[in-house]
């Protein structure tokens, strides 16, 4: 429920997010991988058991505001799931049959499978929000003449970006796709079979999953041909393994020239060889003077990027937009130039990935609570923060304060021989609880905080013998430069902020390495006059009417 609270997809997300919080991972500044944050938010949906009771429960009293959400993706839902309890009355109106947008139609079933979206996205259709599936809006106009208090736009980022002037891109008919409308098309089972011999261009996620889609369809050849260094592709490392894994080929440095068609039919491509060149930060891609390369293909997938795609907004509705086509927008509130109109998701600022979405969804639902209440909506609601001590007794703590010398476990797979014969069996399995348990064990606590209370401290210096990375020293105080370097250990990374205490009794002051500090509590065991302690910090994500979430109920 914690994880529900704030990531609301907590099953999705536990499969497929990009993961931009591990590389803060300290367990990552010791060992070469962080702890497998994703995965273990995974392993708490899948272990879950019936959760619906802890949920809001409706109906809920009507506070007689209307909302519209366009789009039923990940942004959109979440401001659905945030104002629903507030008594807003909330009409979705999506083209797709069902809710979760590009969740639904972009994310291969092998990875996400659909009975775990439908739960995640039916645990916030529940809360009574009125559906409009299968109606596309055609027009901004139209939906603000239906009297909306306010409307957000979650329409994700829909058009794939395409090689319109490439030669030979319109010589062939039906065998050259863009790779997020053959994934959707995939998806809502259109499309069942691929030819043998299938090229992938493009580096993301999205060709990841379009080589893989491929390789479940009928492709036995299939290629991913991109023009950067494998080193610079923007597919995260995992997507890449699990291709190479399923022998997928990538082929780098290589810039597409032309199609090449035989009687109106697409033989293949031509490739140009190219090598990086880096000139002050930048790179630039110079041929390498090798004869171009040809590479048979039976169909082509285009998957070089998304872009923003509005045609149905009117441009005299007093809603602006930048030179790169996306609405002009305050990155803080998501309220558009149209005061009453809102934006989340890709739609907004351009496309991330699912968690960026559900956390601008978030901040949207703020902005249109405080908009409909006649609120300013610079003046926003802060996010629920506590500290509380983890001490039980001299040596005994709330919290497990050991450290594990175990390296990162991995993933089971199922077998691949089973799972390119079926696109919908999963690929990853999940860890066990025993295994989630071990891998939760290799966390260093940064959420337990030394909190240090100058005036107990008699300057004893036990707690930096006892200290078994040397963080914490006892020195004049100085400027931050010169002070890293008179550390009983010298404190290198200038991007981690010292722990730099008052001025004691001695003149001295007190400070702590947090960069290599493991959070045991040993300082605090030895230290004679509880000068030290060690305080959990508890943060819940600012919500929409300032609503009590489980981690305020648990700790007041």
């Amino acid at each position: 429920m914690v994880n529900w609270e704030s990531n609301v997809f907590p099953g999705v997300l536990g499969r497929t997010c990009d993961r931009p919080c591990e590389p803060a991972c300290r367990r990552g500044r010791v060992e070469e991988e962080p702890v497998a944050i994703c995965r273990l938010k995974r392993v708490a949906a899948d272990n879950k058991g019936d959760v619906k009771s802890m949920m809001p429960q409706g109906p809920f009293a009507s506070n007689g505001k209307r909302i519209a959400l366009i789009g039923g993706g990940p942004a959109a839902l979440t401001v659905a799931r945030d104002l629903a309890p507030l008594g807003y009355e909330i009409d979705l109106y999506d083209d797709q049959d069902r809710g979760g947008g590009m969740m639904r139609s972009q994310i291969p079933s092998f990875r996400l499978p659909e009975s775990v979206l439908n739960e995640e996205v039916n645990f916030i259709l529940d809360l009574g929000i009125r559906t409009h599936f299968k109606t596309r809006v055609d027009s901004l106009r139209g939906i603000l003449d239906k009297g909306y208090d306010a409307v957000f736009v979650g329409t994700g980022a829909p058009k794939g970006k395409d090689l319109t002037d490439l030669k030979g891109r319109w010589d062939s008919s039906g065998n050259i796709h863009i790779g997020i409308e053959w994934l959707a098309s995939v998806a809502f089972e259109h499309t069942k079979k691929i030819g043998k011999k299938v090229l992938v261009l493009g580096g993301g996620n999205t060709a990841m999953d379009c080589c893989r889609t491929s390789r479940r369809l009928g492709g036995e050849d299939v290629k991913v041909v991109v023009r950067s260094p494998r080193k610079e592709m923007k597919a995260s490392l995992w997507e890449i393994e699990d291709a190479l894994h399923e022998d997928i080929p990538i082929f780098e440095n290589h810039v597409p020239k032309s199609f090449v068609t035989e009687n109106g039919k697409l033989v293949g491509m031509m490739f140009e060889k190219v090598e990086p060149k880096y000139e002050n930060g930048r790179r630039k891609l110079v041929p390498t003077g090798e004869p171009e390369v040809f590479f048979e293909a039976d169909d082509v997938l285009i998957a070089i990027g998304q872009e923003n795609s509005f045609p149905w907004i009117e441009r005299d509705l007093g809603l602006e937009f930048n030179q790169w086509g996306l609405p002009a927008l305050n990155e803080t509130t998501f309220q558009s130039t149209l005061s009453n109109v809102f934006f989340g998701g890709d739609a907004a600022l351009g496309p991330k990935n699912v968690i960026t979405a559900v956390a601008q969804g978030h901040q949207a639902a703020v902005s249109i609570d405080l908009f409909c209440n006649q609120q300013s909506l610079t003046e926003r609601p802060s996010p629920f923060t506590n500290l509380i001590s983890q001490k039980m007794g001299i040596h005994e703590w709330i919290y497990d304060s050991s450290v594990t010398t175990d390296v990162r476990f991995k993933v089971p797979h199922a077998d691949k021989s089973l799972t390119l014969k079926d696109r919908k069996k999963e690929v990853e399995l999940g860890f066990s609880q025993d295994t989630g348990f071990k891998e939760a064990q290799r966390c260093l606590n940064c959420d337990v905080q030394t909190v240090f209370t100058e005036s107990r401290c008699i300057e004893c210096d036990a707690c930096v013998d006892i200290c078994p990375t040397t963080c914490i020293t006892f020195t004049v105080n100085g400027e931050e430069e010169d002070l890293r370097t008179r550390l009983n250990a010298p404190a290198n990374d200038t991007d981690q902020d010292l722990y730099v205490s008052d001025t004691l009794k001695t003149g001295r002051v007190m400070v702590k390495d947090e960069n290599v500090c493991l959070h045991c509590g040993l300082c605090a065991e030895r230290c004679p006059t509880s000068a030290w302690d060690m305080q959990k910090y508890l943060y819940s994500v600012t919500k929409a009417g300032n609503q009590c979430g489980i981690l305020q109920e648990l700790t007041t």
